[in-house]
């Protein structure tokens, strides 16, 4: 902990009783008294950050993989890469956030939720060109760490994890007062995974007759956010604890909002055993044609008929509430699809059974033809 306090000049100092050094004024050479700094008052408490490590250890070590080694509280975390289970691995990383969907779990003063949203952003990436995630490190900064909430924080991305099939293998908790408000925070996370070199999805292996299977998105997920906050909660001014019947299950718009976004990883790890699996698209911001896109070879389009899927109430409200067209709906939402896998025509009858083996709620929604290298979205959603 850094610790400052006045001092004089050098040979101005003297002992005072008991043997310890006392400051003295430069004016009348009597001993004032002693004036200290210390990290709290500057407002980071390093006490706090250790609770908040102690009420996670429990979390985190759920996430345990056989490949960890060590405890909680080295300088880095490690990892045995088992390399025998492998002919050529290919280590497979990607970083990312959750954006202002943030805001409104600050807001609501729930924060279990939002790092199941982090980890989905990270090892959905990760799958996406077939890697496995191993292990995933998270970094939490906040104007003022509140043990409980960091916490909660962290279940939640132990949850991911879980979810996941990776270890939470470390990460960062910082401190921010003066930057951050007390009760505001960011989180962020890097994750690790490993693919066969000759397993490596990409759009290489994309042909044409290929078929286009979407995964259905559990909400929002969390790409958006500025903008739904903006038509719901500024210009709209909705309240968050208000109650949307079209959601069901007397569902309030805050509900609806901070539901974690779906988790695909070991759904897709699963696929790739069972069939075969060309490339996967983790549709995020940008959603369906800004990702679905870069994964086509050019020589190929994706034809994408909506007609084949029903999106969410939420996205009607935010269309809504915003008079938004809809291409500007389609070039930042999921639109109900978060993940899409272009499977071989021969596999499709047995991919779709796996997936729904395992309970994600899957269709096939289009196909691949001869192209240059685009999305083409056909039809029109179903209503009603």
């Amino acid at each position: 902990m850094t610790h400052v306090s006045e001092r004089s000049g050098a040979g101005s100092s003297q002992t005072g009783a008991g043997g310890d050094r006392q400051p003295w004024t430069t004016a009348t050479g009597r001993p004032v008294r002693k004036r200290s700094a210390s990290y709290l008052d500057a407002g980071v408490s390093i006490e706090a950050g250790d609770r908040a490590v102690e009420l996670l250890k429990s979390k985190v070590k759920q996430t345990r993989r056989p490949e960890v080694m060590g405890d909680l509280g080295g300088f880095a975390g490690l990892f045995r890469l088992d390399t025998k289970k492998y002919k050529s691995p290919i280590l497979a990383s990607s970083t990312d956030g959750v954006g202002t969907k943030l805001v409104i779990a600050q807001q609501l003063d729930i924060h279990d939720t939002v790092g199941i949203d982090l980890v989905a952003m990270v090892v959905d990436d990760l799958v996406a060109c077939g890697a496995e995630p191993l292990f995933l490190l998270d970094y939490i900064a906040t104007g003022e760490v509140v043990p409980d909430r960091v916490a909660e924080i962290g279940a939640g991305i132990a949850d991911g994890c879980r979810y996941a099939g990776c270890a939470l293998l470390g990460g960062e908790t910082a401190e921010h007062p003066g930057v951050l408000r007390p009760d505001e925070y960011d989180i962020s996370a890097t994750g690790v995974g490993v693919v066969e070199e000759s397993g490596i999805l990409s759009s290489e292996r994309v042909e044409v007759g290929d078929v286009v299977i979407a995964m259905r998105a559990s909400g929002l997920h969390s790409n958006g956010f500025s903008l739904v906050r903006h038509v719901l909660l500024g210009a709209g001014r909705m309240r968050l604890d208000v109650v949307i019947e079209d959601f069901g299950r007397q569902r309030t718009l805050g509900e609806e909002l901070l539901t974690p976004t779906k988790i695909y990883a070991q759904d897709c790890l699963k696929l790739i055993a069972e069939a075969e699996v060309r490339v996967f698209a983790h549709v995020t911001g940008g959603g369906i044609p800004g990702n679905l896109v870069r994964v086509l070879p050019e020589h190929v389009d994706a034809v994408v008929n909506r007609a084949t899927w029903k999106p969410q109430p939420i996205f009607d409200l935010v269309q809504s509430k915003g008079r938004i067209e809809a291409p500007e709906m389609e070039a930042t939402f999921n639109m109900g699809v978060g993940m899409f896998a272009i499977v071989s025509a021969e596999d499709a009858d047995r991919a779709l059974a796996t997936l729904t083996g395992r309970g994600v709620d899957a269709w096939q929604a289009g196909e691949i033809i001869e192209g240059t290298g685009n999305v083409q979205l056909v039809g029109q959603h179903t209503r009603g």
